[in-house]
Order: C-alpha cells, then structure tokens, then sequence
C-alpha cells in the first residue's frame, strides 16, 4: 500500500449503481486508490461499467495521462459485487441509483444492517431530501448527501449535504475525501436543489418566461446573454444539451418542494415541447433543429441600411447617461442638448427595471420617437448592444436607432418592450435567488459562488455579477420590475436588500 493510498479518508469503498454517476465515481475513486466495490440490480450493467473504464484507462493511457501500470492497477481495484452483502467490509458506500425515494430507503436500510457502525453512508441524490432519505434508519446521523455532477471526471465540484440529522463529522470526512478525489467540496444544509440545482433556476425559468412574453426569440435571447454576460452557452441551447426529459422534471420538483415559491414557476412552453417530444438535441429538434448534430440556428437581422440619421436627444434619467453620451458621440451621432427634444430627434432612454413604454409615458416623451437601451453593464464590458422599441415606436425611428448603434461593427439586438429588457431581466433573477440562498443560510457565500462556477459554469459567480451590476442598480431593477409586473418572483431577497442599502459588496463577509 502506497502513502499516499494509506491516508485516505476512506480506502475501501461500497458503489451502488453502475451507471454514468456511478461509473463516473469508480473511476476516480480507483484512480485515487481506493478499492471499489461495485454493485448493480443488473449484473450486466456492472459488467458493462468495467468494460467502459476499461475502455476509459486505454484511452488516457494512449494520450500519456497515465501509465499502462497505473491503469491495470486502478483495473485491479474495481471488485464487482454480487449482492449487498458483498459491501460489509466497506467504510463508505455511496449510493447512485434510481432517483426514487422509496428505492433510496429500501436501500440504505439494508446497508445498515450489512456495514459496520462506523461505516459511513452517502446518497448521490440530485433532488430529493437527504433527511427524508434517511428516515427510516436508526442512524441517520452517518447519512449525508455527495453529490456529483456528470461526466464526473471532468466536472470537478461535489455537494456534501448535511441532513437534519447528519453527524458534522460525516461531512467533514466526506469534504476530505472530496478532495482526495481531485474533486472541490462545497457544504450545503439539505434544501430543494441544494445550491447549484437551486441558483440554477434564475437563468433557465426567466428566459423561458422572456420567451413566453415574445420580447425575443429564441436565438436572439441566446446571443444576448451570451454577448453581454459571458455565459458559455445561451439558456434554450443548454435546456437543447441537457434535454427537457431531464431539465424540466427537476423544474418542477424544486417548484414543488418549495410550495409554489414564484421565483422557481416553470413555464408552459417547456412543458408543451417536453409532452410533444420536442426535448433537445438528442432527438435532433428541440428549441432548435439539429442536422447531423448541428444547431440550425437563423441569421441575424441585417442592420438596416439608413440615409440621413436624425439628431439624438437622451433622456436625463438614463442610466449611465455620461457614458452613453460619450457612446453616441463616438459612433457619429448628432446630439441635442436641449432640456426637450426637437421635433426630429431620436429619443433614447436607459431604463432601469422599467419599460420603455412606461419611462416614455412618465417623462411625456413621443412614443413614436423613442428607443430604449440597456446599460445596466458597460457598453466596452459587452460584446452586443440590446435595443428595445415600444408598442408606438415609428418604423424609421428604430431604423435609425439600430443602424447607429451598430456604427462601430458591434452586433445590436432588437427587442420588444420589456422591463429590464432580457439581461437585467435574467441577471437580477438568479443574483436574488443567489441572495435567497445565503439569507436561509444553505450554504456560505464562498461556497455558493465555488458551485456555481464549477457545477454551472458561468463566467462569474452570482454574487459577483451582483456587484458588477452593482448592488443598488439589482435592486432598483428588482424594485421596478415586482411594481411593473405586480408578480412577487422580483421580491428582493432582504439580504440583498440590506447590502445594496449599505452601499456593501455583495461578497462581503457578515460579522457573527
């Protein structure tokens, strides 16, 4: 025995269900050292498992990952188990089945009478309550969540959940092992979602809502958040990765758990494609069609070809008035500095939260002239400018407004009125969720934005997109939006509230 194989946390362990979680976690565990013994309802999927890792150590030998040696000897490691009794002698078992919650206690209720007292015992849950999974044990307190995410390998975050009645010293053992696997632990308290599945439902349920209000399609949406957040993929090109088989039943889940809280309300458009088949990419249409695995995404709108532009007049209340000012300037345009506008002017607005319809009618500005953009980020922070027109907006007029703004080659999108057009929308939803979460105390900040970025991927954590926004514009956008939409879903999270009042970053530590 090596070393570094005998300062393991846990060197002997139990894995229940060979599938892609389960094989997922094998193969780390038998890389790290442990001896794995690896258990399914169906023999043949256990063998099916082994032929995959096999396969997997080939693959990274033929690349010079590892060497021939090392993948025998993690080949060694792997024990297949005919039954549960087979897994008596291990110090931890690690559940990866069905995600069934009468499956999940059937089995840990047999475990506990096979595995030794001090052996510990995890489930792999994604969704279902880790305290309601150990319920019927007579020592809950060894049960805890570890939660993976696939392809395990590569995605290098886990969940350590902490039931109700989860011994701390579990989840201090299961973070170490975590790390022994090459893995980032994050702690959380046993909630719907937990933290990622739960910070993930800002992204996905407010696009879905922009959609259903027909402010963008699809694609444009996509390119927006993309182009101006930084996100890797666009909310319907994930929800096409990840299939709506899977995405919206675990939409639903968390809606449901949290009674009916508005923040987590799915959307009928995703159910309607789920019952129509329509699911994503692995069927080759989803919110796009696939060709051989491609999307087919439409082309943008061409910039429209103008003579002449009409002077600009910008309205006092925009925000970030000075830089879109010296934006403007930049681009060529004529601007008036009147306390009104001319007769002729183009008619921009910044609003915060509002609709262009609504700062129009409040300001007493033409309608018919006017155009709203979203500075909420600064423009030479962005890689696409976000135009919205409003109901009475005159041809000509949003014409001129696209065609300026797209001077410089910067792509422009053009959207219909909406409060916080589709980034403010988007990006003040998850932050508050983000928010939420750290006021019930599911996890720590630090952690909360580790999860993120890791399990999700987003260019940032929540809290800090929070503070690139800055605090006191996230909850003018919030404030704005609950009294434009009259929908709690836009409530500001005190916690956010409170920082965003005393002018703190949203990463700042609490005191006690």
């Amino acid at each position: 025995m090596s070393d570094a194989t005998a300062c393991l946390t846990f060197r002997n362990i139990g894995l229940v269900g060979a599938g892609a979680m389960g094989r997922g976690i094998a193969q780390i565990a038998a890389q790290a050292g442990c001896v794995v013994h690896l258990l399914d309802a169906r023999p043949e999927a256990v063998q099916a498992a082994l032929a995959a890792l096999r396969e997997t150590w080939d693959k990274l030998v033929a690349k010079g990952r590892m060497t021939a040696d090392e993948a025998a000897a993690c080949l060694q490691r792997l024990a297949p188990a005919a039954g549960v009794e087979a897994l008596a002698g291990c110090d931890l078992v690690i559940e990866a089945i069905v995600e069934r919650l009468d499956a999940k206690q059937a089995l840990f209720a047999q475990l506990e009478d096979i595995v030794g007292q001090d052996a510990v015992l995890a489930t792999n849950t994604s969704s279902l309550s880790v305290t309601a999974i150990g319920s019927r044990l007579r020592a809950p307190q060894r049960l805890a969540g570890f939660h993976f995410f696939n392809p395990v390998p590569l995605m290098k975050v886990v969940e350590v959940v902490s039931g109700l009645k989860t011994d701390p010293g579990v989840t201090q053992r299961l973070a170490a092992f975590a790390r022994e696997l090459g893995h980032t632990p994050v702690m959380a308290q046993d909630t719907p979602g937990f933290i990622v599945n739960h910070a993930g439902r800002g992204y996905i349920t407010e696009a879905l809502r922009i959609a259903g209000e027909r402010v963008a399609d699809f694609a444009t949406i996509d390119r927006i958040l993309k182009d101006q957040v930084g996100f890797r993929l666009g909310p319907f090109e994930l929800l096409d990765l990840t299939a709506l088989d899977v995405s919206q039943p675990v939409m639903e889940s968390i809606y449901h758990q949290y009674y009916e809280e508005p923040r987590f309300r799915p959307s009928v458009i995703a159910a309607q494609r789920l019952a129509g088949g329509v699911v994503g990419r692995k069927v080759g249409e989803g919110f796009y069609r696939y060709v051989d695995g491609q999307a087919q995404v439409p082309p943008e709108p061409p910039v429209p070809v103008v003579g002449a532009l009409p002077p600009v007049w910008v309205a006092p209340s925009a925000c970030r008035r000075e830089a879109l000012l010296q934006l403007l300037h930049g681009l060529g345009a004529t601007i008036e500095t009147a306390a009104q506008p001319s007769e002729q002017a183009l008619i921009v607005v910044a609003p915060l939260g509002d609709d262009v319809t609504t700062v129009a009618a409040q300001e007493q500005l033409d309608p018919g002239r006017t155009v709203g953009l979203d500075m909420l980020l600064p423009d030479g922070a962005v890689k696409r400018r976000v135009l919205a027109t409003n109901p009475a907006t005159r041809p000509e007029m949003r014409a001129a407004a696209q065609a300026l703004l797209a001077r410089d080659g910067k792509p422009v999108s053009v959207i219909r009125d909406s409060g916080g057009f589709v980034t403010q929308r988007t990006l003040a939803t998850i932050v508050n969720i983000a928010a939420d979460i750290c006021q019930q105390g599911i996890c720590t900040p630090t952690d909360l934005e580790t999860a993120v970025t890791l399990g999700l991927g987003y260019p940032q954590g929540p809290l800090a997109m929070g503070d690139a926004m800055g605090p006191d514009r996230l909850l003018t956008v919030l404030t704005r939006l609950q009294a434009l939409y009259g929908d709690p879903r836009y409530r500001p999270s005190p916690w956010l509230r409170r920082r965003a009042q005393l002018g703190l970053s949203l990463l700042h530590a609490e005191e006690g």
